[in-house]
């Protein structure tokens, strides 16, 4: 993203301190907007029962609404990336915050299932570049070896936005109606860009900022280059399995708890906060537990690859685990696990991505590498939904559906595994750089490594 010179930053008397508070300013912004994000993706899901009653739609219509918001999503997330080497920061986030709210309106007003999937549809396509353009935000104000707490802070807004939306909005749709919590979601969305425009801004480890500091060669790499490093490659899988697990987390667990596990709309909306709770814990004490791991001196093969892996295998096991279990306080625990390990190497994993990728190219991979995992988003919600539809009950759709996604989850971890490395791949990209190393050389090195 291109830079707004902060006097805070550039002053002389008291700059540390100064650009130290700015800079966790800048991560509580950063997590709220990812906050809202997934407010808004998970109200659909929360007013699920109604929305089909009033829309007189099926299960596998709705399937199609949940999916929807992914049918774009990864073209906002191409013209994200390439906009975040273009337009400062300041601007970029509000604007596709500002583009959040323009979608939530028309539902405040209709009950059409043709506005409800357009609407969808530009939600989708500004929340896209979300993910990449908050990482890359809060990467700029850290160094690299400080970055694992603050990035899986702003991720954890994620899991905070549903666990704070699911019990205030389900209040909201059985007080009043859903499309008033559509209303309520907007005047959050305004309120948020107000304060980004005030307050919000790049820090010094910019990409134009370090690259007026150190005219680095890595950073003319071409793209094409670092998407075959082994390690964007093993990123690129273990994001796919888990915004799979995401996706359905958001736009099918409320219906399956109402409709495969009997709760009703009250406990729905209680039970719901509890996979977002563990997803917000997990990524902060993943975030932490990396941190000490780098500062032991682990390598980023472990403390950022084999770690955040470990976190996926076991979310996909725990899923297996609970898909064929009954209703009880055992099973919601293993929900609320398979709901949120996934997440919780989420932010240490995108971390690894900057361990390779110099700062010039990383909004442009991390919009390629959101482009990529949002295909999960796309087909998971419309999977579920018809097995929902086809099986004889809607509790036997939902088992198959889960015990599906747990297997992908796991296969996802394994493939991962040998992929993964940031030491290795930097190093090839540093011989690469250097003329040591031909580009084809590098191929076949990543080639070597797939096999």
């Amino acid at each position: 993203m291109a830079v707004e010179h902060d006097p805070d930053v550039n002053a002389v008397g008291g700059r540390r301190t100064r650009h130290h508070r700015r800079a966790w300013l800048v991560v509580a912004l950063l997590c709220l907007f990812m906050l809202i994000n997934f407010a808004d993706k998970v109200v659909v899901g929360l007013a699920g029962v109604d929305l089909i009653r009033d829309l007189g739609i099926d299960s596998q219509q709705f399937g199609v609404v949940q999916s929807s918001f992914f049918w774009l999503f990864a073209c906002g997330s191409i013209v994200g990336g390439v906009l975040m080497g273009r337009v400062p920061a300041r601007w970029l986030l509000a604007g596709a915050a500002a583009l959040w709210v323009v979608s939530l309106l028309p539902i405040i007003w209709s009950a059409s299932f043709g506005v409800l999937i357009a609407a969808r549809l530009l939600l989708g396509f500004a929340e896209g570049p979300a993910a990449a353009m908050a990482t890359s935000a809060v990467h700029s104000w850290f160094p690299a070896d400080k970055r694992a707490v603050p990035t899986s802070i702003v991720t954890a807004g994620a899991g905070i936005g549903p666990l704070i939306a699911a019990p205030v909005l389900t209040a909201v749709i059985v007080n009043y109606s859903w499309h008033a919590a559509f209303a309520v979601l907007a005047v959050v969305g305004s309120l948020w860009v107000g304060a980004w425009l005030l307050l919000g801004r790049e820090g010094p480890e910019s990409a134009d900022a370090t690259a007026r500091r150190d005219d680095d060669p890595a950073d003319h790499v071409p793209v094409r280059v670092l998407l075959r490093t082994s390690t964007i490659i093993g990123i690129l899988v273990l994001f796919f399995v888990s915004y799979c697990n995401v996706a359905l987390k958001v736009s099918w667990m409320p219906m399956y708890l109402r409709e495969g596990l009997g709760y009703d709309a009250t406990a729905v909306g209680r039970l719901s906060t509890l996979p977002y709770l563990g997803t917000a814990v997990f990524l902060v004490l993943a975030g932490v537990a990396s941190r000490m791991m780098t500062k032991r001196g682990v390598s980023n093969r472990l403390a950022r690859g084999v770690f955040p892996i470990a976190l996926v295998f076991l979310s996909g096991l725990s899923t297996i685990a609970f898909a064929s279990m009954d209703r009880g306080p055992l099973q919601m625990v293993l929900i609320v696990l398979g709901a949120s390990l996934a997440s919780g190497g989420w932010g240490v994993a995108f971390t690894a991505v900057s361990d390779v990728v110099p700062p010039r190219r990383r909004g442009t991979v991390m919009g390629i590498i959101v482009a990529v995992y949002s295909v999960g988003g796309v087909i998971a919600p419309l999977a579920l939904g018809g097995l929902v539809n086809g099986a004889p009950t809607p509790g036997a759709g939902y088992s198959s559906g889960f015990t599906m996604l747990g297997v992908l989850l796991v296969v996802g971890a394994l493939i991962a595994l040998p992929l993964l490395n940031p030491d290795r791949d930097r190093k090839a990209l540093a011989a690469y750089v250097r003329g040591e190393t031909s580009k084809s050389e590098v191929d076949v090195e990543d080639r070597a490594r797939l096999k």
